[in-house]
């Protein structure tokens, strides 16, 4: 036994045939931990058993053998480490490479096993190797193309039976939610018709306004003034438009465009008006995006493919 003073780290020894590696172990500063120059044990086994992978290694805590069954392609050495440490709490695991090098917790099972590994258990390292592949035999494939045919065929007998119970239970949904929104859709036609009454009607006042504001400076420069006097007076009016213009963009952060203007008042008349009335905007559009998606899913279930029939059969009649 060899004992490692505080805060140093052993490095592997180069000794000669007839004496075993020591593995590099690095200590954390104020740990002490002994070490022993036996080779590694090699009691833990990598095998197929039914069929399946099983690692087979002994736990320390418990003194004794346990068997951990492998998914390649679901699993990772982090999960293999934690099931280790459910079956023995005391058991401190990691997994190295053939070099020595420590293996990402995140690397997966499958590629782990593309060449021999090492499983360290608290000061245990067992070596495992890497087992071949198995060759599924003609009796497993038989097996195999037994349960894709039962499968078929319980397909082929139950789908009809589940696209009716799916197609009825979207057809509930959808005439529940209609039920619904049928309230809701009569006031929402009250306030938009409000809303756009309102808004075309500041349209049409804007208009009238301009058209008083020319017919007076008309009336005043012929009239009443020389266009001397009245030149001042337009620039002013129309340099105080081109203000009232910026400040509709820095208040709104909109360009000042027509369609846009309208569609604002509109809103604002439209929202102004749901408040009166305590129309809740949010429950319906809640509602429509259901409904929406309820039909879409009604004809998702409905093409043909997933009726498996052709495609003729439930085009419209021209």
């Amino acid at each position: 036994m060899c004992a490692v003073p505080f805060g140093s780290a052993l490095s592997s020894l180069e000794l000669d045939s007839n004496h075993p590696k020591v593995q590099q172990r690095v200590l954390l500063p104020g740990c002490c931990r002994f070490c022993s120059t036996l080779s590694p044990s090699t009691d833990a086994s990598l095998r197929y058993k039914y069929g399946r992978l099983v690692l087979e290694t002994p736990l320390p805590s418990r003194n004794e053998r346990c068997q951990f069954f492998l998914r390649p392609m679901l699993m990772s050495v982090g999960d293999l480490i934690s099931d280790l440490q459910k079956e023995d709490p005391g058991a401190v695991a990691a997994v190295l490479s053939k070099d020595g090098e420590r293996v990402s917790s995140t690397t997966m099972i499958e590629s782990l096993l593309g060449s021999d590994f090492q499983l360290v258990i608290n000061d245990a390292v067992y070596s495992v190797r890497s087992p071949e592949k198995v060759e599924a035999s003609s009796d497993a494939a038989e097996l195999e193309g037994m349960k894709h045919v039962v499968h078929l065929l319980h397909t082929a007998l139950h789908l009809p039976e589940h696209h009716l119970l799916k197609e009825r239970q979207l057809l509930e949904r959808m005439d529940s939610l209609k039920k619904e929104l049928s309230p809701l859709e009569q006031m929402m036609a009250q306030l938009s018709r409000s809303a756009d009454f309102h808004s075309s009607r500041a349209v049409w006042t804007g208009l009238a306004l301009l058209s008083v504001q020319g017919g007076a400076l008309a009336w005043l420069t012929w009239w009443v003034y020389s266009w001397d006097v009245m030149e001042p007076v337009t620039y002013f009016i129309t340099y105080a438009t081109s203000m009232g213009a910026f400040a509709y963009y820095v208040l709104t952060k909109q360009d000042y465009v027509y369609p846009d203007v309208k569609d604002r008042q509109f809103l604002r008349y439209f929202y102004k008006g749901a408040s009166k009335k305590n129309f809740n905007v949010t429950k319906y559009n809640q509602l429509k995006d259901e409904l929406a998606q309820v039909e879409e899913d009604l004809r998702r279930l409905r093409y043909p493919t997933e009726l498996q029939l052709p495609l003729e059969q439930i085009q419209p009649k021209p």
